[in-house]
């Protein structure tokens, strides 16, 4: 990857993002990914501080010299994984309930709410992973549309947030007035909608929702093949 465009392609490639939603992101022109990937050359300053906004993991100084790595911090939480060997050692069940992060056997896309909603919710036990101190809670996940990132089967460690926390390029789950979901957050079509984009895009879609739709929002601090 000799040149900045090179680099762009290979971090959206990375990142399973294509031409239009990165020029919708990043407010670009219609066509000037596009253009330049022909011509194989860089950007406006104005352009490329635009793309850097819209994905603030990307190095600007790796886009613009390949010096370092490529996102800003080198190991990102969702693609921890328990069969890392490192990891596995480590990861176990918690007897002390003041040790670990309590686990709820619930699915975030169906129980997930008596967890907050209710008093009585005890967690099933608690677990320790090395990389996931961050996490409140865990729970199941259900559905293909984040692989092979996060699979059918995996728990996921959540973080509630704000809307203004919200990173884009990152990975949320978001409770919607109606249903729920996990994916990854970017800029929609106008200041008030957020594009929910998944991984496996083959067989799933893009969708926008108005933020004001949101009832609560969960950072994903990483998803683990279950281990017990």
């Amino acid at each position: 990857m000799s040149n900045f465009i090179e680099r762009l392609q290979y971090f959206m490639a990375e990142k399973g993002i294509n031409d239009n939603q990165m020029t919708i992101a990043a407010g670009l022109s219609i066509g000037l990914l596009g253009k330049a990937k022909l011509a194989g050359k860089g950007m406006s300053s104005n352009n490329i501080e635009k793309i850097l906004l819209a994905y603030p993991d990307l190095s600007s100084d790796w886009l613009m010299t390949g010096r370092g790595e490529m996102l800003t911090s080198s190991i990102q939480s969702t693609d921890i994984k328990v069969s890392d060997p490192s990891i596995r050692e480590k990861a176990h069940i918690s007897s002390d309930p003041n040790v670990g992060t309590p686990y709820y056997d619930v699915d975030f896309m169906g129980g997930f709410s008596e967890i907050f909603n209710s008093q009585t919710a005890v967690p099933a036990c608690n677990i320790v992973v090395p990389g996931f101190e961050k996490a409140s809670v865990w729970c199941n996940v259900t559905g293909h549309s984040m692989e092979p990132k996060i699979n059918h089967g995996d728990i996921i460690a959540l973080h509630e947030c704000t809307i203004q926390d919200v990173q884009f390029g990152e990975v949320y789950a978001v409770v919607l007035d109606n249903f729920r979901t996990i994916k990854i957050l970017r800029r929609g079509s106008t200041p008030d909608r957020l594009l929910y984009v998944p991984i496996n895009q083959p067989d799933y879609q893009e969708q926008e929702f108005d933020i004001a739709r949101i009832v609560r929002i969960f950072e994903v601090i990483g998803s683990i093949s279950k281990f017990f």
